[in-house]
């Protein structure tokens, strides 16, 4: 389970410290013979931009002495909690290296026959974005996550780099079953075929850090899914993310600049969530925390997640009650199982806007694999492993945010954000607002491309429509990031659930666009965003 996602900024405005400013010199300390007066008037200057410099540096180097206790015992500390973990990870990462270098290579040996220049992928070597992008395959499951990150930071990366890392996305390894039933055994503590009637040896999927199986309860019969955390991932994650730490703190200690952009906070905010990822206990109780907020609200007839069975559920072993359904851009299988797919994204967003307000957590990460349309006609929320927790300070700004959304009130919103203490200096609020309304009509301008396909049946006339919506991941983070790099320019700092939300909102956006084009979700007055406070409603709990 994690309480992060998807990418967390945070960002600072760029300051230029003018270490030789020319000071002004009073007329009265001239000397009266003009020739030596303009070598005079140099050699001060220099004196006092050397004598400026020397104190610039005095100082941080009284600043590196006094923090470099702290930093000596950082390490220590996580090299200690690292273990003999760090030593292998270190002989697989000089393994990596010298696998990828291998292919770099022969594929050098094989343009050198053909070509008299080398391509640029071959001359940047290792570091090309073919390249570095096997290395970090190879590296296994937290190189992978950074991949994907890289892939969804258009604006942080160049395109070359994000457009390979693209495949990150899609091609994690599967574990061998016999592994799987290795795991099973070992955390279950029990015979497999004490529990599970049968479980397919084929996976429904495989990411980065688990594998998840379909199987049948012994006994009840039921379909369940079951997902494992992949063979040393937790070993792998621990090991990596502190060396990432370490370099993070020794790079902030050589260069104090990067101690304004918080390098060292996002860094251990990436290390924690993607260390509670690892942990299904987590997010089994998410899940619980979910359907105990649909109880409480009423709301078991529009929507609902996975049951958990907790006496086959551990800490690496998660067992869910498995549901069938389509995913919300799949718009011919919608239509035939409801008559109204507005009606339908319309349960969806009341659901999770009420989320936001009556539940612990919400679920952060709507993407059309994890929120689907059931056989039954309700809503199925899936994977709780991404989620939020809001603040009541955040929700606040959010409130007013989307308020100012609805009402395209870009000023109040600008105003809303900055007297909510969202940056820390002086904000032309004008022309703030300005660059708002130019974002957020980005927004409106998206192009959604939806693919219409036609096959006629083979044993009749008859001809099936099929409609889907054609998802850019590239493009949704191309436009949250703009909007993150602009506030930044601003001296915004947006706390990590609320680049949640946003992404939320864009996903939601999508799935407008598809099952009802003429729905404005943030005015329609079918949608409910806000209606209770939220401390009354977490009372529940």
């Amino acid at each position: 389970m994690a309480v992060v996602s998807s990418v967390v900024c945070r960002g600072v405005p760029y300051v230029r410290l003018n270490l030789f400013h020319l000071p002004q010199f009073p007329a009265t300390s001239v000397s009266r013979r003009p020739r030596k007066l303009s070598w005079h008037f140099n050699g001060l200057t220099v004196f006092a931009q050397y004598s400026q410099t020397q104190d610039l540096f005095t100082s941080r180097l009284q600043d590196s002495v006094e923090n470099l206790p702290k930093l000596v015992e950082d390490i220590i500390q996580t090299s200690i909690n690292t273990g003999p973990r760090g030593a292998l990870r270190l002989a697989q990462g000089i393994q990596a290296v010298i696998g990828v270098g291998s292919e770099w290579l022969t594929d050098l040996s094989k343009s050198t026959d053909t070509s008299s220049r080398l391509p640029t992928q071959m001359q940047l070597g290792l570091l090309s974005p073919l390249y570095l992008r096997r290395l970090f395959e190879r590296m296994g499951a937290t190189y992978i996550k950074l991949g994907q990150f890289i892939a969804s930071a258009p604006t942080l990366f160049p395109p070359e780099y994000v457009q390979e890392f693209q495949y990150c996305f899609d091609r994690a390894p599967v574990v061998p079953f016999a592994e799987i039933q290795k795991i099973l055994r070992e955390e279950l503590g029990r015979p497999i075929d004490s529990i599970y009637e049968y479980i397919d040896p084929t996976p429904i999927a495989s990411a980065s850090i688990a594998q998840v199986h379909g199987a049948r309860l012994r006994g009840s019969k039921e379909d369940v899914v079951i997902k494992v955390l992949k063979p040393g991932i937790e070993d792998i994650l621990v090991a990596d993310l502190n060396f990432v730490y370490i370099v993070a703190r020794i790079l902030e200690f050589l260069t104090p600049e990067l101690n304004r952009a918080s390098l060292v906070g996002i860094v251990k905010d990436i290390r924690e969530s993607m260390l509670e990822e690892v942990d299904f206990n987590k997010e089994a109780a998410n899940i619980e925390s979910f359907r105990r907020y649909l109880e409480a609200m009423g709301l078991t007839r529009q929507a609902t997640a996975p049951k958990v069975y907790q006496q086959c559920s551990t800490r690496r072993v998660l067992t869910m009650e498995r549901l069938y359904g389509v995913p919300l851009t799949d718009l011919e299988s919608i239509s035939s199982l409801v008559s109204s797919p507005e009606a339908t994204l319309i349960t969806a967003l009341n659901v999770w806007f009420g989320s936001l307000l009556a539940c612990e957590t919400f679920h952060a990460d709507v993407h059309a694999g994890n929120l689907w349309l059931l056989r039954d006609g309700r809503i199925g929320f899936l994977d709780f492993g991404i989620v939020g927790r809001i603040s009541p300070k955040t929700w606040a700004a959010m409130e007013v945010f989307l308020a100012s959304i609805a009402t395209e009130e870009y000023e109040s919103m600008a105003s809303a954000l900055i007297e909510m203490g969202a940056t820390n200096k002086d904000v032309d609020s004008k022309a703030f607002a300005r660059d708002l309304e130019k974002m957020f009509s980005s927004i409106q301008d998206l192009d959604t491309e939806v693919v219409v396909a036609a096959a006629r049946g083979t044993n009749s006339n008859t001809t099936a429509i099929s409609a889907n919506l054609v998802v850019d991941e590239r493009q949704m983070n191309a436009l949250f990031l703009d909007v993150v790099r602009v506030s930044e320019s601003y001296g915004l700092r947006f706390p990590r659930e609320f680049a949640l939300l946003m992404k939320q909102l864009l996903y939601f956006d999508r799935y407008t666009r598809l099952l009802a084009p003429n729905l404005n979700m943030l005015q329609d007055q079918r949608i409910t965003i806000a209606s209770n406070r939220r401390s009354s409603n977490r009372n529940i709990y």
